[in-house]
């Protein structure tokens, strides 16, 4: 279906109103959804051209999904935003800030490279000066150290399990994992090999590639599609992998679904392909996006599947908490009911249901940054709410969330900790010596 087409499916019927978290936020019409359907409608049409208003009100969005998962004609907001987003950044740009953020996701050894300055810039800084600083709506000083050292850096490509091997897995680790938050990783490699699978971790993978998509870079996003293609059918090819895992569903979403849109608008032309796409051919290419596509697993999915085998300390207490769920583990895994059977079912949790634990949190990639007022509502609202739980715990699988969220309680020494489900899974298992 045409692009023209999809805007002409909207009804303008307003079911896209109670889903979006900035219209429930805002309660401003022009920013809707469906208004949003309505200026690049008048963009296409010629009636208006790109203006920096025009990008704040396309841009006030989270790319959380929500629209399109509750539309009932079946138009793609998501998609059709995605879009509007790369026109726009082809017509006016983007602040300094967000283009030094393409510019070092676009290659790995830049990405290690900030990382590297980050480390040193948090050491050399006084404490005074972070605590007065922010990065959008969060203190500078409450974002998260980075991990001594990359995550993949520190671990063989190939880890094997005890006992006998099932099959093996590719990790998908992501950014956030390899340069941030490394007891995510430990916790997903070491469920893994309780569960007898051998996990690859491809030493070439790189950024997914979405955050370049979300501000309107495909070509960039394009060429780390390249990367991790390789990467990943390579290592499927070698040691016969039958799944890839990922610990956060917004990667999930780029190798399961986003890669074949690109792969598509690079085949029409739309976009030019990078130089790395240029060593694919056309039909092995089309078998490995879909192949990666069709095995992309999150692991929560997977480890509710495998719950049977997963053996729990008896002399352990459960763990009390309650869940933030990330837009792209609703909206495009689906795993809403999965989670919290898994939370109930496990006996490592003590669990106690946020009634908006559905309810975005503002992070929504770069979103914190570039939109810290209403960022910073929408992470309040959830904060207050959990609060008056009482519970020690914050679990969520987003790395993003977890920033936002940890970041949002700030100097509240009395909230929760905010960590990945699976790190309190791996710390309660059985692991055989």
């Amino acid at each position: 279906m045409s692009d023209k087409n999809q805007i002409q499916n909207c009804g303008k019927c307003g079911l896209c109103l109670s889903a979006c978290p900035v219209y429930k936020t805002l309660k401003e019409e022009h920013l809707s959804p469906r208004a949003k359907l309505q200026l690049i409608k008048k963009f296409e049409g010629r009636d208006i051209h790109v203006s920096p208003l025009l990008k704040e009100l396309v841009s006030k969005c989270l790319m959380c999904g929500s629209c399109t998962a509750a539309c009932p004609s079946g138009v793609d907001h998501y998609g059709q935003f995605m879009e509007m987003r790369r026109k726009m950044m082809d017509e006016v740009g983007e602040i300094p800030a967000i283009r030094s953020m393409i510019f070092m996701l676009a290659r790995e050894y830049r990405i290690q490279l900030g990382a590297k300055m980050a480390r040193i810039g948090r050491k050399i800084t006084p404490d005074q000066i972070a605590r007065s600083l922010k990065l959008g709506s969060i203190p500078v000083h409450s974002f998260p150290g980075l991990n001594p050292v990359p995550f993949r850096k520190g671990l063989p490509e190939k880890i094997e399990p005890r006992g006998k091997v099932r099959e093996s897995l590719i990790y998908f680790t992501g950014c956030a994992t390899n340069y941030l938050f490394e007891d995510t990783g430990r916790a997903v490699i070491g469920i893994l090999t309780h569960l007898g699978y051998r996990v690859i971790i491809p030493k070439t993978q790189t950024c997914c590639g979405i955050p370049l998509m979300f501000h309107g870079a495909p070509e960039e996003a394009a060429a780390n599609m390249a990367a991790n293609i390789k990467a990943i059918q390579g290592a499927m090819d070698i040691h016969n992998c039958t799944g890839v895992i990922v610990d956060c569903t917004t990667c999930g979403t780029a190798l399961r679904d986003e890669y074949l849109g690109l792969a598509r608008k690079i085949d029409s032309g739309e976009i030019p392909a990078p130089k790395a796409w240029k060593g694919f051919d056309p039909q092995t290419l089309g078998r490995s996006l879909n192949n990666i596509a069709s095995k992309t697993r999150d692991i929560l999915s997977f480890v509710h599947e495998h719950r049977v085998e997963c053996s729990f300390d008896p002399g352990f207490s459960p763990v009390r908490a309650t869940y933030h769920a990330p837009c792209h583990s609703r909206n495009s895994f689906k795993t809403g009911s999965i989670t919290d059977r898994l939370f109930r079912e496990f006996p490592c949790f003590d669990f106690v249901p946020a009634p908006d634990q559905d309810e975005c949190c503002g992070g929504g990639g770069t979103f914190f940054y570039e939109f810290p007022d209403i960022s910073r509502q929408m992470a309040e609202k959830k904060i207050n709410t959990v609060k008056s739980l009482e519970v020690p715990y914050w679990l969520t699988d987003c790395p993003v969330c977890r920033i936002n969220l940890a970041g949002s309680l700030g100097e509240n020494r009395d909230g929760p900790k905010v960590i990945h489900p699976v790190v309190p899974i791996y710390d309660q298992l059985i692991i055989e010596e």
